[in-house]
């Protein structure tokens, strides 16, 4: 079912309206062929991009090359955050 929330900025009706213009263009039959095929592609993609991934993540750590930024980063949010409270503390407790 279809919810409120925003899918590629498209609103329910005209989603429901693409799938008429689909089903009209190309029949009932067709559309799980082509859903099939494009999930097959789409999978196809996302195996390579990740195929990719691993491949420069294996030569990264081959080289000494740190590949995980992400504790960097997250350890640099968590101070942000510590200090937008020490800030903030006084002002919320006035509230």
């Amino acid at each position: 079912m279809i919810s409120n929330t925003f899918f590629l900025f498209i609103s329910g009706a005209e989603i429901a309206f693409i799938v008429f213009i689909i089903l009209m263009v190309f029949g009932a039959d067709k559309v799980p062929e082509i859903a099939r095929g494009l999930g097959k592609g789409m999978r196809q993609i996302k195996d390579a991009t990740n195929d990719i991934k691993s491949e420069i993540t294996k030569s990264a750590e081959k080289q000494g090359i740190d590949v995980d930024i992400t504790k960097d980063v997250r350890k640099e949010i968590d101070k942000l955050k510590e200090d937008v409270d020490d800030i903030s503390g006084p002002i919320k407790r006035k509230f």
